[in-house]
């Protein structure tokens, strides 16, 4: 026998079961995203390394990507995120296009990782942003998208947090502490890595930077103070907008939160599954005013966040939360009764589609017992059979598989019926 070929290291594989939830995902990312106003849009899976130079960072580029050149001899990589071609499609119409833009898209994405947990080398992701508004209220606006997404999956303000902070905040805070400008982004990087190092080691990294003492027990304070948030004129006004949004109870400020250091000029958030087992974000975004200029654009503010497939995945499952899955999209089965009748089952179930519905039909004769067991496995609510009786009659035979019931009705009485038996009419 031949070895079987495995799939790629980190890629995924969707049986009909994974599909569903893949595709619940995207409706409820769809509901979400449509509930305020944002238009779907996408850009191409391959792009030019270029793209990605200017502010995705070293690593993203050089490790993180999977790049190759193309029989033209151009150096290009599937896309490892969005937000770069985001960018270069609003410059390329800016003079065109209708501002405040508020734009969405859920698609695939791939980065040469370590697969793990939540994270693999091939995702799907949501992206949303809004450009053209530099107004807290705008942030608060997709922080509410956020909110308004795992409130529709059952994610409660007791079982998600969405954690925001604030660069220009965080700034004035290393002002106040002498801490050079040079020195800012590896400060941030420190402050982003707390989480994830012993005390003592993280102390040690810090001193490395080249904070002194004061300076160190000062950033302590800093991340600390979660009242801090009261001295940010922009994130006074972005917790009173979330309040009238209805979603405040799902944020929280958190000093700590830094993400995305050479995207991000103002408010930053992340979301958090605050029972489970992965310490991983569900969603992060916030302010990227300057990317546009990066890439032949004229500047114009913007706000967004991203969210993969992977992590909310595993938590909805974990608690719980996804709809049973029904294998078949079919809630009808219409049987083949003999070889003789095959024809005319088909037309029925034909007619029955016509209708609007949709039906399974059986594809060859076989035993009415063994037809059922499929019927089963598929969670059909109705069956439908048309034997010699039936079609001496213009009759059908219509079984309620949720109470068992069955009845044998006019042909042209078929749809009605059906049509009871889904809504629960007759149960």
């Amino acid at each position: 026998m031949a070895s079987k070929i495995q799939s790629v290291k980190g890629t995924r594989e969707f049986y009909p079961e994974q599909m569903a939830l893949r595709n619940f995902i995207y409706d409820k990312v769809c509901a979400a995203s449509r509930s305020f106003g944002y238009q779907e849009w996408d850009a191409p899976f391959i792009e030019s390394i270029d793209l990605y130079a200017a502010k995705s960072g070293e690593e993203l580029v050089k490790k993180q990507s999977f790049t190759f050149t193309d029989r033209s001899g151009d150096f290009v990589t599937l896309r490892p995120e969005l937000t770069p071609s985001l960018a270069r499609m609003i410059a390329a119409k800016q003079g065109e296009l209708t501002f405040p833009v508020r734009w969405w898209s859920f698609g695939p994405f791939w980065r040469y990782e370590q697969p793990q947990k939540g994270r693999g080398r091939e995702f799907f992701q949501w992206n949303i942003d809004m450009l053209g508004v530099s107004s807290p209220e705008a942030d608060a606006e997709l922080v509410a998208v956020g909110a308004t997404f795992l409130r529709s999956v059952g994610l409660s303000p007791q079982l998600a947090t969405i954690y925001v902070n604030n660069r220009r905040l965080m700034d004035s805070q290393f002002d106040a502490l002498d801490i050079a400008v040079e020195k800012r982004m590896d400060v941030s990087n420190l402050v982003d890595r707390r989480s994830k190092m012993e005390p003592s080691k993280w102390d040690a990294y810090a001193f490395e930077l080249g904070l002194n003492e004061s300076q160190l027990v000062g950033l302590k304070d800093i991340l600390a103070n979660f009242d801090l948030w009261k001295k940010s004129d922009e994130l006074v006004r972005l917790f009173a907008a979330l309040e009238s949004l209805g979603v405040k109870d799902y944020v929280k400020f958190d000093p700590n939160i830094m993400r995305g250091l050479l995207y991000y000029t103002g408010t930053v958030f992340e979301a958090f599954d605050t029972s489970g087992s992965l310490k991983r974000a569900i969603l992060g975004g916030g302010r990227y005013d300057n990317l546009l200029a990066d890439v032949g654009g004229q500047p114009l503010p913007a706000v967004g966040f991203a969210m993969g497939d992977m992590v909310i995945g595993i938590i909805l499952q974990e608690k719980g939360l996804l709809p049973e899955f029904i294998p078949s999209p079919a809630p009808i089965l219409m049987t083949i009764f003999d070889e003789s009748l095959m024809q005319e089952s088909f037309s029925l179930s034909a007619e029955l589609r016509n209708a609007g519905l949709n039906v399974l039909c059986y594809p060859e004769p076989a035993k009415l017992q063994k037809q059922f067991k499929f019927a089963d496995k598929m969670k059909a609510r109705v069956v439908l059979t048309l034997g010699p009786d039936e079609a001496a009659n213009a009759q059908v035979t219509v079984k309620n598989l949720v109470n068992g019931e069955q009845v044998t009705v006019k042909r042209e009485a078929v749809f009605e019926v059906i049509q009871k038996i889904l809504a629960g009419v007759i149960s």
